[in-house]
């Protein structure tokens, strides 16, 4: 998000938020709150003891893991797709005449 832009006004565990942001960043941080909210609301259905510092804290925690594994998971997929493209061009350096390149 930038700084303090338009104001969006968000809901997280029943409690009211108001949130500066570009105008092209609107929907992105509404629907960041939305996943926020249903990951606290888990959290707090799920936890022994329900203090709300300890939800958020075990929702950011869990929202991080699954951030870190989806960037390793791209990272490990574009490496994949990086290899399969260069055995992709030397087999066409191999096959293709040498003036046609």
């Amino acid at each position: 998000m930038s700084g303090p832009g338009e104001p969006v006004t968000v809901h997280i565990l029943d409690r009211e938020f108001h949130v500066g942001c570009a105008p092209e960043e609107r929907q992105g941080v509404i629907a960041a709150a939305r996943y926020l909210d249903e990951r606290m609301r888990e959290m707090r259905n799920t936890a022994r003891t329900a203090g709300l510092d300890r939800i958020a804290i075990l929702a950011a925690l869990n929202i991080c893991h699954e951030l870190l594994n989806e960037r390793e998971r791209g990272a490990s997929e574009a490496h994949r797709l990086a290899e399969k493209l260069q055995a992709i061009h030397s087999k066409l350096e191999r096959v293709l005449p040498a003036s046609i390149q």
